[in-house]
């Protein structure tokens, strides 16, 4: 057994109480309890409740500390944190220093008789003791690697009568703790990831607001923070209309649409319309967070609210006092933390973590989802009075499908870009143009600019043709994301176009030896309509390109011309 500091314990052992079965039971109960998703608190007080019906204990302390020794977080086994850590604040400091010192466990047989516990009374004890009873303290360090980072505490009665020795606690609880100081050591360093990625995000941000200029708020084609919208689409001119409408007020928005449509660029331009401009404008993406961490993204959190939280810091939420708050993907929350948003949405006012100051504050509310949200209500996923308080002014962003002829601007823009970035004079010819234009792009903006980079890179002159595309040279990747084209460009040498994704799934392509009326389809069909229709099927999925209309049927340029002209099939224009 590890040393062990004993002050004033009996000589006899309890018998029958502990054996190492009963033992290994507590461990592997404990570290299920240390394994679930939770806060780092949640999980301690889990901790402390499995102890105390197991160790029948008066009352356990679960203290995390700060390098100077005071406490960054108490649990306790009341469930109240103030209360846990006044608790723990009034233990006697030498007891606390010992076991931190000598990093080893203490054991006090009777608190009401020991030195280091003079003039000491446990505040709120609870049940009191009975006839005969004494209580014992038992302290042990909670280590990260050999360092003392904490201390688990427990006051437990026993009868002076029958002795005690409490060796078997002591072993058990110091496993505890070196589970609890592996679990600290865990939310500690997730603790330091996340503030190093939130300062290189406010840096990045810093350096992005300091190229801005107010004169080009609202200018298509202009540089710097501003929002960006290109296009000169009826579908895109309408959403811009109601943008300049909206933004003249401070009614929460939500921006719905497809992924990729380009929703934070929208939200950007309500913020730069509006007399908010001036102040920040501060966006969270939430559903890249766990729900504890996203609780003190945005709410902020005090100095010892957990571990790693060495200083009190600012949530979102104040951040974007006085100016515009945009959460994305706001659909993805937990119910939980629904009814959390929903009261800081209706009353303007929330508590730090780890805090007990309501604070107020004045944000303007920008919400975007790619989901049907009205789903998630009837299905009980979403709250529907947060829905309601969200979805004040829906707007509808357009797929890029809906607004074809902004597809060769937006292209034109991004080799734009590519040239700044990379000190290149790229340009595109008429035939990429018409290759782009072509496809619908089901990933929208976001596959747009990606498809236009993806060229510009492997572009082998200054000019982009439609040989240098991925569709091709067979390496479209949008193809095979594709649901109703899975499996067909293993069937098709060359199968590339990029259907329309519509609320119903599309036809699926046939393939080669469908696509080729069979003897009996001619005698059953004299007039040849079989023929034709595929033929027609075949063309409007390649976008009336007669090229990818070819490699579909598994026919010849030569071929698919004769075809059109014997079967007497008008060429649309796209």
């Amino acid at each position: 057994m590890a040393d062990v500091i004993i002050h004033g314990a009996g000589e006899e052992r309890v018998s029958g109480r502990w054996r190492a079965d009963v033992a290994l039971t507590g461990v592997y109960e404990i570290s299920r309890v240390l394994t679930v998703t939770a806060r780092l608190e949640t999980k301690l007080a889990g901790v402390l409740g499995f102890l105390d019906g197991f160790l029948d204990m008066r009352r356990g302390i679960i203290a995390l500390l700060l390098p100077d020794g005071t406490p960054a977080l108490a649990i306790g086994s009341e469930g109240d944190e103030i209360a846990a850590r006044q608790y723990f604040e009034h233990l006697p400091e030498r007891a606390i220093g010992e076991i931190v010192v000598t990093r080893m466990p203490l054991v006090v047989g009777d608190v009401a008789v020991d030195p280091l516990f003079r003039e000491w009374q446990s505040p709120n004890a609870g049940a009191p003791l009975g006839e005969d009873e004494v209580c014992a303290f038992i302290g042990v360090p909670i280590k990260d690697r050999d360092q003392v980072v904490g201390t688990l505490t427990i006051e437990r009665p026993w009868k002076r009568r029958n002795g005690a020795r409490f060796d078997e606690e002591v072993r058990f609880l110091t496993m505890v703790g070196n589970l609890v100081g592996q679990t600290a050591r865990l939310y500690e360093t997730l603790a330091h990831d996340r503030e190093r990625l939130i300062t290189e995000n406010q840096r990045l941000e810093k350096a992005l607001s300091n190229q801005s200029d107010p004169r080009n708020i609202g200018k298509a084609g202009t540089g710097g923070s501003v929002a960006k919208i290109v296009g000169d689409s009826r579908a895109i001119q309408a959403v811009l209309q109601k943008i300049a409408v909206v933004a003249r007020t401070n009614s929460t928005v939500l921006l719905r649409g497809e992924s990729g449509t380009g929703k934070e660029l929208f939200a950007k331009q309500i913020h730069d319309l509006s007399a908010r401009r001036a102040q920040s404008f501060i966006k969270l993406n939430c559903a890249a967070l766990a729900e504890s961490v996203l609780e003190s993204e945005l709410f902020g959190h005090e100095k010892g609210a957990f571990t790693g939280a060495i200083a009190s810091r600012k949530g979102r939420f104040e951040l974007a006092d006085g100016g515009t708050l945009f959460l994305d993907e706001i659909g993805e929350i937990s119910a939980s933390f629904q009814a959390k948003l929903l009261r800081v949405l209706q009353e303007g006012e929330f508590e730090r973590v780890g805090g007990s100051r309501t604070l107020k504050v004045d944000v303007r509310l920008i919400c975007a989802t790619n989901r049907r949200l009205e789903e998630a209500v009837a299905k009980g996923e979403f709250r529907a009075d947060l829905y309601y308080r969200i979805s004040v002014v829906p707007i509808f962003l357009p797929p890029l499908r809906d607004r074809p002829g902004d597809v060769a601007i937006l292209a034109r823009e991004f080799v734009k870009r590519f040239n700044r970035e990379h000190s290149t004079n790229l340009s595109l010819n008429s035939d990429a143009v018409a290759v782009l234009t072509s496809c619908y792009f089901p990933g929208n903006v976001r596959e747009l600019e990606n498809c236009v980079r993806r060229t510009a890179t492997f572009a082998h002159g200054d000019h982009i043709a439609a040989a240098d595309f991925a569709c091709h040279n067979n390496e479209c990747l949008s193809a095979t994301l594709w649901p109703g084209g899975i499996g067909v460009a293993a069937t098709v040498p060359g199968f590339a176009p990029l259907p329309v994704i519509n609320s119903t799934r599309p036809a699926r392509p046939k393939p080669v030896s469908e696509s080729i009326p069979s003897a009996e389809e001619h005698d059953a069909d004299p007039g040849g309509s079989v023929e034709r229709d595929r033929l027609i099927a075949a063309m409007e999925t390649a976008g009336w390109v007669q090229a990818k209309a070819a490699r579909i049927l598994g026919l010849t340029a030569r071929q698919i011309g004769y075809a059109l002209r014997k079967w007497d099939v008008d060429i649309k224009k796209i």
